[in-house]
């Protein structure tokens, strides 16, 4: 047996996320994880607000993460960037795709807990096909109004970089995803190829994607982005999934996210299959680094912070 065997004495292995944070506020619970700076579970009064995963599992589906320094998906990993061509590692090799950005396997710091809040940071370092400094912190709290998220990134570097936002919680009202009723106020979606690649914008008027007002989702699967938003006169866009007994959650998100996507999971393993949607806002479109569509240019010793949540009701 190993000098490490050997030291732990037969405790238990650390969990597969990493450090645990747990949140507590006025019936809300939520756990933060080190490993992706995301969330693990959240739950009001006991019943689950969030599809999460166990504590002694790993990460499945992208549920609850971050998804930094861009979301969603990026097509051959290849973009150009201030006259180079970048490569990144392909991580849906099975679509050719780089997807959902470089911080979900990495060991985030908690450099703040307590009273409902905690706050994590994490130093992206240059690296081939992302050979830029890039500062992040991520701090999550819980109040009377449900969890807020607020993530900042930094350009630590000397030169400028794109960058991109993006979270993929899965919300989960208390049914199947065929009974949930589903509300995106967006004008527009994109229409995409067999590999998840955005190959044109259409409105939603007149089409099967037209969740302006709440109905139910039926069979329909969904692993698409809309755009063109409709903020409420607050400046915030509210997607909201409703279940049984008049629950209903809302996924609130600032300006500065542009998109979002609605999933059904209808690609993940069996036992979590059209469970939950996942909502996930965006600050830019798929594919941006390509693209450009909504990709944020930082300049050294810029910032970017944005922010979303979650409020639950009924």
């Amino acid at each position: 047996m190993g000098e490490a065997a050997a030291t732990r004495g037969g405790a238990a292995p650390p969990p597969p996320s990493g450090d645990q944070v747990e949140l507590v506020h006025t019936g809300h619970r939520a756990v933060i994880v080190a490993v992706g700076g995301g969330i693990r579970e959240y739950t009001l009064h006991g019943a689950a607000i969030l599809d999460g995963y166990g504590v002694d599992e790993m990460c499945d589906g992208a549920r609850g993460q971050l998804l930094l320094p861009w979301p969603n998906r990026l097509g051959d990993g290849r973009y150009s960037w201030r006259g180079r061509e970048l490569q990144l590692p392909l991580t849906e090799p099975e679509r050719s795709n780089a997807i959902h950005g470089l911080t979900r396997w990495l060991r985030w710091d908690v450099l703040e807990r307590g009273n409902g809040r905690c706050r994590l940071g994490l130093e992206l370092p240059p690296q081939p096909g992302y050979p830029f400094q890039l500062g992040l912190q991520a701090e999550y709290g819980l109040g009377g109004n449900g969890l807020t998220v607020t993530i900042t990134a930094e350009n630590m570097g000397s030169e400028p970089l794109p960058y991109g936002a993006g979270a993929h919680p899965y919300v989960t009202a208390g049914v199947a995803v065929d009974d949930a009723l589903l509300r995106i106020p967006a004008g527009s979606y994109f229409r995409t190829d067999h590999r998840q690649l955005p190959v044109g914008r259409q409105p939603v008027e007149g089409s099967e994607y037209d969740f302006r007002e709440p109905r139910r989702i039926g069979a329909m699967k969904l692993d698409t982005a809309f755009a063109d938003l409709i903020a409420d006169p607050d400046g915030m866009t509210r997607v909201q999934v409703s279940g049984e007994r008049g629950r209903t959650l809302t996924v609130w998100m600032d300006a500065n996210h542009r998109y979002v996507m609605a999933f059904t999971g209808d690609t993940l393993a069996e036992h979590r299959r059209r469970r939950s949607v996942g909502i996930e806002p965006m600050t830019c479109a798929p594919n941006a680094f390509r693209s450009g569509d909504g990709l944020i240019t930082l300049e050294p010793g810029e910032r970017c912070v944005v922010r979303w949540g979650i409020v639950a009701e009924g």
